[in-house]
């Protein structure tokens, strides 16, 4: 199941997809918020928008699938060659050589503020940073809640699936010696286009690229990650409560603005898209 958060005549709604994603079944006109359905789906409630009036998606405007109750957890270097390319760029503060892959996920976080929809336009904010970049990531919401949860456990606790644009400030990373600096800006974390549900797809099995302008920078597959999905959670949930709706964003793979030499940072009328097999692409643009 495809679900989406969208804007129809100045409301805000909850829609499943149809099966030619073309078409969206709008839900209780009073549910609204994401994190609502996921608890009532969660309960045993079914949600297939089967039956309901469908509006052709060029009619509505597609938001941020889940605005989370607090900050979205993100993993960073969770990639083999992209901690390489990272600890090798000069922008990671205390690279050591020879000790580029961690012994346990790097978690950091953004705010809520951070998060905007498909085709919303980013901000780059020349007064704080003059080195924007991207990253293609898988993002998983979490369904049900768990502290202490074991790996052998974790995959119950995921509702679904959406695609996340880390977007980065790279100076304020490296200069401020830690990662919310450069990552909470406002608009640094386009969102979408949808939740795929996790009885879908195979979130440890699914192809993720993003091009720039059209041009190829990032490809690789989820499988790929250094730390899997349930390697994650369970360890962003020792002694820390995870609730329904919030975010993990897994990582991003190698080929990221500051693998190249010199840095290929964006600019203001940069577009970027990402496309996750079985989800679909985030597109959005840079100003």
């Amino acid at each position: 199941m495809k679900v989406a958060r969208f804007l129809l005549e100045g409301k805000t709604l909850i829609g499943v997809l149809d099966d030619s994603g073309s078409v969206i079944h709008p839900l209780d006109d009073h549910l609204s918020s994401m994190t609502d359905l996921i608890r009532f789906s969660v309960s045993g409630f079914k949600f297939d928008g089967k039956g309901l009036q469908g509006i052709p998606l060029s009619e509505i405007k597609l938001l941020a699938p889940i605005i989370p109750d607090r900050n979205i957890f993100c993993v960073g270097k969770n990639y083999f060659e992209h901690a390489k390319e990272f600890a090798g760029s000069g922008f990671e503060a205390g690279a050591v050589k020879g000790k580029e892959i961690d012994e346990y996920p790097a978690i950091f976080s953004k705010p809520p503020t951070a998060i905007v929809g498909p085709d919303d336009v980013v901000e780059m904010h020349p007064e704080a940073t003059e080195a924007v970049d991207y990253e293609a990531e898988l993002a998983v919401i979490i369904g049900q809640s768990g502290r202490n949860i074991p790996e052998s456990e974790s995959m119950r606790h995921v509702w679904g699936y959406t695609i996340v644009n880390d977007v980065t400030a790279r100076d304020r990373q490296r200069n401020h010696k830690q990662w919310l600096a450069g990552k909470g800006l406002d608009t640094f974390c386009p969102m979408g286009p949808w939740i795929v549900t996790a009885d879908e797809i195979d979130g440890g099995n699914l192809d993720i690229e993003c091009k720039v302008n059209g041009e190829l920078r990032q490809k690789a597959n989820t499988s790929d990650l250094i730390f899997k999905i349930p390697q994650l959670i369970a360890a962003i949930s020792a002694g820390l409560t995870l609730r329904p709706g919030d975010v993990i964003a897994t990582g991003t793979p190698a080929g990221v603005g500051i693998g190249f030499t010199p840095p290929r940072f964006l600019s203001s009328g940069d577009r970027v898209e990402i496309t996750i097999s079985g989800i679909g692409s985030l597109s959005n643009s840079f100003a």
